[in-house]
Formats: C-alpha cells, sequence, structure tokens
C-alpha cells in the first residue's frame, strides 16, 4: 500500500507517492497558473483522480498556505483567490471515497517532515521556521503540533518586530511585510523609490531572489534589505527560544535557499536578544528536506490518520 501527499502553494501543486517506511516512489508539480477558487479545487481532484487510479493508495494527505479549520473542512487561503472559507474536505472526500484524507496547515506539515525524515528527527519540541513568500511557523512542543484555539498557532508573520504600526500589517503582519520574500522585494522598492540610496544594480521590480544575486556583487541597497532581514529573523528566532526553549529551530521555506549562508549571522543575532540558558542549548539550523518538507509531512499525516482510522498498528 502507499500513501498520497500534496504540498499546495501559491502557485503550484506538489504531489508525492510514498511507501510507508517513507520512500518517494513518484514526485510530480503542477503549475496552478491563473486558476482561483473552484478551479484550484478540480485540479487538486483531477491530480488525486490520476494517481489513485495508478497506485494502491491507502491514505492521503494534504497541506495548504494558510488555516486548516478541522471542525469544518475549510480552508483559508489569501494566495489563492476565493479560498477564504473554502470546503477543500467535502471536495476531496468526493474524489477519495472511503480512503482516509486529511488536510493540515503547511506550517504543520514543514515541522512533521522534518519530524520523519529531516533535522528534527529524534526531537519532541522543534520548531521551522518557514520563510519564503510568507512567513509561518511549525511548532511542535511535547512532540504534539501545536495549534491553538481557532488551528491558527504559527501564524508569525504577524510578529511585532517593528514600531510604529503601519496599515499594511494588517494584512500581512509587521515580520512578514519586511523579512519575507515579498516583503525583500516591498523594501527594495522602496528604498530604490525614494531615491536615498545608491542604486547600484538593482531595479525597482527586484525579487528576493535577485537581492541575493545583487547581494553577491556588493550592492548598497541588497546590503541594506540583507542586513535588516538578518536582524529581524534573529529577533524572530530569540522570541521563538525564549517563548518555546525548543531543542531546534529549522529554518526553511524557499528564502532558505539562499539565505542558508546567513544562518550564523542569525545566531549572532538571536543570542542578543533570547533567553541565554535556552539559547546556549538550542540548534539553529538549515532545513534537510528543502521544498520536499511539506510533501513528507502530508505524508507523514496520510500514515499517522490511515492507522488511527483503520486501526493498523
Amino acid at each position: 500500500m502507499a500513501l498520497l501527499a500534496a504540498d499546495l502553494g501559491g502557485t503550484k501543486l506538489a504531489l508525492a507517492v510514498f511507501s510507508e517506511a517513507g520512500e518517494i516512489l513518484l514526485e510530480e508539480r503542477v503549475q496552478i497558473g491563473a486558476r482561483s477558487g473552484e478551479e484550484v479545487a478540480t485540479m487538486i481532484c483531477e491530480q488525486f483522480r490520476d494517481l489513485t487510479s495508478k497506485h494502491q493508495i491507502s491514505g492521503a494527505g494534504i497541506c495548504v498556505p494558510g488555516i486548516y479549520r478541522k471542525k469544518t473542512g475549510s480552508v483559508w487561503a489569501p494566495n489563492i483567490q476565493g479560498w477564504t472559507d473554502y470546503p477543500l474536505l467535502v471536495e476531496l472526500r468526493k474524489t477519495m471515497g472511503d480512503t482516509p484524507i486529511h488536510i493540515d496547515s503547511d506550517r504543520a506539515c514543514y515541522i512533521l517532515g522534518e519530524h520523519w525524515k529531516g533535522a528534527a528527527q529524534g526531537c519532541d519540541d522543534a520548531i521551522y521556521l518557514a520563510v519564503g513568500t510568507g512567513i509561518g511557523a511549525g511548532i511542535m512542543a511535547g512532540g504534539q503540533i501545536l495549534r491553538g484555539a481557532h488551528d491558527i498557532a504559527g501564524a508569525i508573520g504577524w510578529m511585532a518586530l517593528e514600531r510604529p504600526f503601519q496599515s499594511e500589517f494588517v494584512s500581512s503582519g509587521c515580520f512578514e511585510s519586511y523579512a519575507s520574500g515579498k516583503g525583500m522585494a516591498a523594501q527594495a522598492q522602496a528604498l530604490i523609490a525614494n531615491d536615498l540610496h545608491d542604486h547600484g544594480t538593482l531595479i525597482e521590480t527586484a525579487s528576493a531572489a535577485e537581492i541575493f544575486h545583487a547581494h553577491e556583487s556588493g550592492d548598497p541597497i541588497a546590503g541594506k534589505i540583507i542586513a535588516s532581514c538578518i536582524e529581524l529573523w534573529g529577533m524572530a528566532v530569540a522570541n521563538l527560544i525564549s517563548l518555546y526553549d525548543p531543542e531546534k529551530i529549522i529554518m526553511g521555506g524557499g528564502v532558505f535557499g539562499p539565505a542558508t549562508r546567513f544562518i550564523p549571522d542569525i545566531i549572532t543575532e538571536a543570542s542578543r536578544w533570547a533567553q541565554p540558558v535556552s539559547m546556549k542549548m538550542v540548534q539553529v539550523e538549515a532545513s534537510q528536506l528543502g521544498d520536499k518538507a511539506g510533501l513528507y509531512g502530508a505524508g507523514l499525516m496520510a500514515l499517522q490518520n490511515r492507522k488511527q482510522e483503520t486501526g493498523v498498528q
């Protein structure tokens, strides 16, 4: 028997078929393109239907970029138009029939994946700090995923790290507005538009990837943006250490990637702010699973919940 896992992002759907031992048997990626609302759900169902016709699937899991409301089976995903309260579980069950299927947030699946096959193996208290287009944290405490009263725990893009308050913080949060991939691009645009600095090689529409590349060439604006992000990433790591006293904090997401080389600088910054005893004992390191962390987490979720529902040990 095999497990079906899916990781839904704002621009793509990644899918994998796993063995129950955690080996990837097949992997596919499909671009979302201009799809929105029901079209995205239809695409997911079509992919699930195709894979279940080719493989004997015993359980399925999918992670989503936002909030999964367990009580209603609905999803809030701000990067997918029309998904403010989308009934995803109902739609998937129409496709999957009696096959157990479970949904969770991408941040929860990131830490589950690292706990199963990555950097958090053997840890009961670990945090996955995901920095990509947005920012979130998958938090494992005492071997359990911390979800909160409304399934929103870990939405640390809204962590308040700068003053004064600005109106754009309402939709994306303070931390995310400055130190996510999207936030880095917004910083570049603002600095260049204000014409306060030597522009170097960057243009107003520079992406996060282009900012990292320009930093390697000594671009002054890129240097300011990276320095600001290191400070904010370090402050966030310090806050997580002081709040949760984890064994490990794992840095992942598309930005880490190119930002992995700055982890020693982030640790130095975090050391200035964090509870000092906890800071000396925590390990801060890069994800071992990269962009497959969500898939591994969804695969483990499928395995765990299939066993629970069927009583298989």
